[in-house]
């Protein structure tokens, strides 16, 4: 099948209530007026990984319960495409990737793939329905839609915060695609390219679900208990799984176990841990995280016994990813050249995605379990694992690039890098929260606090309401 529709049930507002944020009474108003308001369509690349796949089951669910019909496709490309794709995202955060260009020969890639997806569309939109593409894997069908008569717009989830060679190549190759659509949407506004109608852009950051599998409450049981079953954590696992209860009385189902390459036994429940979650993608530094720790367990300067953690899903989990496996592998060569006693102090973990609720209440627990929660990023367009673990009250130690600046003040909510490539710095760093825990908690209630009044979905779902009502009113020419 070309593209597929994901249904998402209606979401109640309860979660909310139950974690005491102050929320506008705007933000809560039912959307709909009678039969004039259209149905919005979101389009991306995958239902699974990623923050575009993290944030529209919330996006989608809160929005239906407050009256606003928004429904969800994924689009289906080949090995191909997704190569073409992952060097375009590469070259928007201005690397240059595999190195592989972005000339006819991919163009031809990008558009064949895109054409029966295009063709696809016509069982699924009615008259007037509008639309929003996710990221540059969509871009391409934008002409069909505007063609059709469809309110178009786009929304680009990454950016870099200069201009470079590599993001002027990418640029190039999206802008024909994108002339006609009524709106861009961007996380930042460094992020609007010179070429596009500056006019047309609007900035939305990123959110959080407080109520979704990922950032639900969970007390001090129920965190270990899931992961000492997905093997993460020594103890002992049923061979049948659990059924473990969240705070506000949701049930989930803990059966798979995660994939760990490690030298010696899980750490304990009592061993702080410091962790990145993340994709497995070469701008998010995995190996620069390592060598950071490593240069500390050299030097036997680890406070209070810590261990790191590098947390990925399973390599060949998300479809749009390509690079991921060899992003492992070679992170994996690295730790497997350490030195015994250094390696044991080091675990690589992938966490199974085949049940998507089950991955999300694992990564929920080991971020709420951590010690410190790194996100080392080279280039990052938002990053909402930042966010996640300040939601969690976790101190957070962050490279300074991309929507990380947005969210963390450094020294307030948290501890930002300047140069995320300065490996003593960035070791410096950890072993000033891992030797502080009471800095590193003052750090973490802060963060829960900025989450609280800026990063939480239905803002991010009255901005999209109003930029889709202010499009009917009157449609960019």
């Amino acid at each position: 099948m070309a593209i597929q529709e994901v249904h998402v049930e209606p979401r109640p507002l309860d979660a909310f209530q139950t974690v005491q944020v102050s929320i506008s009474p705007e933000w809560t108003k039912p959307r709909s007026n009678g039969n004039s308001a259209p149905r919005i369509w979101h389009i991306n690349s995958t239902a699974v990984g990623g923050g575009v796949a993290e944030m529209l089951p919330s996006l989608i669910g809160y929005g239906r319960t407050l009256d606003v019909d928004m429904r969800w496709l994924v689009l289906n490309g080949t090995a191909d495409f997704f190569a073409v794709t992952k060097r375009l995202h590469h070259a928007l955060h201005g690397s240059t990737g595999d190195g592989r260009e972005l000339g006819r020969d991919e163009r031809g890639i990008y558009q064949r793939a895109l054409e029966p997806v295009a063709a696809a569309l016509e069982s699924h939109l009615g008259a007037g329905d509008a639309v929003m593409l996710h990221d540059p894997q969509t871009a391409g069908l934008a002409p069909t839609l505007v063609d059709a008569g469809h309110p178009v717009v786009w929304r680009c989830h990454i950016g870099h915060d200069a201009t470079n060679s590599q993001v002027e190549q990418g640029w190039r190759f999206l802008q024909p695609y994108l002339d006609g659509v009524n709106s861009y949407v961007f996380s930042r506004p460094a992020y609007v390219p010179e070429m596009l109608s500056p006019d047309r852009a609007v900035i939305v950051p990123p959110s959080i679900d407080p109520g979704s599998p990922k950032n639900e409450e969970l007390d001090a049981e129920t965190i270990r208990t899931v992961l000492v079953q997905a093997g993460l954590i020594a103890g002992r696992r049923q061979a049948k799984g659990v059924t473990v209860r969240t705070r506000n009385g949701n049930e989930r189902r803990i059966l798979r176990q995660a994939k760990v390459i490690a030298e010696d036994e899980l750490p304990s429940w009592e061993t702080p841990l410091a962790i990145q979650v993340s994709r497995w993608d070469p701008l998010k530094d995995f190996a620069g995280v390592m060598r950071g720790f490593v240069s500390l367990a050299a030097s036997g300067e680890v406070p209070r016994n810590a261990r790191l953690m590098l947390v990925g899903p399973q390599v060949d989990g998300v479809s749009d990813d390509p690079e991921a496996a060899e992003v492992f592998a070679e992170v994996e060569r690295e730790w497997r050249a350490l030195p015994r006693e250094i390696r044991a102090q080091i675990y690589l973990v992938q966490l199974p995605t085949a049940d998507v609720v089950e991955n999300a209440t694992v990564v929920n627990a080991l971020q709420r379990h951590a010690a410190v929660v790194i996100q080392k990023s080279l280039h990052e367009g938002f990053g909402l694992t930042v966010t996640e673990a300040m939601w969690k009250a976790r101190p957070v130690l962050a490279s300074c690039v991309g929507g990380i600046q947005d969210q963390i003040t450094h020294g307030v909510d948290g501890l930002l890098l300047p140069d995320p490539r300065d490996t003593g710095a960035f070791a410096a760093a950890l072993h000033s929260l891992l030797d502080d825990p009471a800095r590193a908690g003052g750090l973490g209630e802060q963060a829960r606090q900025t989450v609280a009044d800026r990063f939480l979905t239905l803002r991010h779902l009255y901005q999209y309401t109003e930029l889709f009502s202010s499009l009917r009113v009157s449609p960019a020419a």
